[in-house]
């Protein structure tokens, strides 16, 4: 995987968008995250049909489209953030035209259902996006402040490595860029221009709301695909609500992970800050990073 385009950093008085591009988000949530990123110095202006419902959709995919290629194309917009996930960045990713991004690069920011654009940012335009939370969250009584507060320091260019604990004792370094997100999303793009190249990557999961035979057919998937093959690492984030299903495994999610990708030879670390919890941690995807570990204590930092 070669050197993504890093996207110029934020200053004082950038201007950000606000997009929703998959589910439809409530008005009052939107306009907290406003006063939040305004008091944190920057100029936010909002897509026409942020607040548009058509189904559990924000609006159609033509109104959706029409918001972020709107975002994409203006020059002064330095980052476009999405307000929430849900379902259905997949439905309009490959209709948006991202040719200003050669000209003027700028930030995309969301997790969850974003994560097939950051896959297609990172994989088919060459260019480093920010895995990290949403305005649906930024007030969120149950989220730590360092949800936004990391994503922020990481849109300035000051993030903070990452210090975790595993779970289990291992001494060992480890380099190579960072790639993934929610493995529904990641799994879905099997075949796509978006299907990442992992060769030498730092491979990065998580998930909310799947079955774990369904987990264990995805990461299969993705064996067979020769993504789980040649990675660096193996960083597994959130995995909340993994439920039993018709096909009972009676396995915990590391046990499942480990039955595929515990035979190639590289680190699989468990725990890691980010995905659908409390503690969502920003990430860069697309950038170099190093991992650390020494006994039960990782650090991940980048280069």
């Amino acid at each position: 995987m070669k050197a993504l385009v890093i996207p110029p950093y934020l200053v004082e008085g950038d201007l950000i968008s606000i997009v929703t591009p998959a589910s439809h988000i409530e008005q009052e949530v939107v306009l907290q995250a406003v006063k939040m990123l305004q008091e944190s110095g920057f100029r936010v202006t909002l897509g026409e049909h942020v607040f548009t419902r058509s189904g559990p959709f924000a609006g159609t995919d033509d109104e959706r489209l029409q918001d972020i290629q709107g975002a994409t194309d203006n020059p002064e917009v330095k980052a476009v953030l999405c307000s929430r996930g849900g379902y259905g960045m997949s439905r309009i990713v490959d209709r948006i035209n991202f040719s200003s991004l050669k000209s003027h690069p700028k930030w995309y920011v969301g997790y969850s259902d974003i994560t097939s654009l950051h896959l297609w940012l990172n994989t088919v335009c060459g260019m480093v996006s920010l895995h990290a939370e949403m305005p649906l969250n930024y007030s969120n009584p149950d989220c730590s402040p360092k949800c936004y507060e990391t994503m922020v320091r990481a849109l300035r260019g000051e993030p903070d490595p990452v210090i975790w604990k595993t779970g289990y004792k291992a001494s060992f370094t480890a380099t190579g860029p960072v790639i993934g997100g929610n493995i529904s999303l990641i799994y879905s793009l099997n075949g796509t221009p978006a299907q990442p190249d992992t060769e030498g990557a730092v491979l990065f999961i998580e998930e909310i709301g799947e079955q774990f035979y369904h987990l264990d057919r995805m990461l299969t998937s993705m064996r067979m695909t020769g993504m789980m093959h040649n990675l660096a690492a193996l960083i597994v984030g959130g995995m909340e609500k993994i439920t039993e299903g018709e096909h009972v495994f009676n396995q915990t999610v590391e046990e499942v992970v480990m039955n595929v990708a515990g035979g190639f030879g590289y680190p699989v670390l468990f725990n890691f800050p980010a995905g659908h919890i409390s503690d969502n941690r920003a990430l860069y995807l697309g950038r170099a990073a190093q991992i650390r570990q020494s006994d039960k204590e990782a650090v991940l930092s980048w280069q």
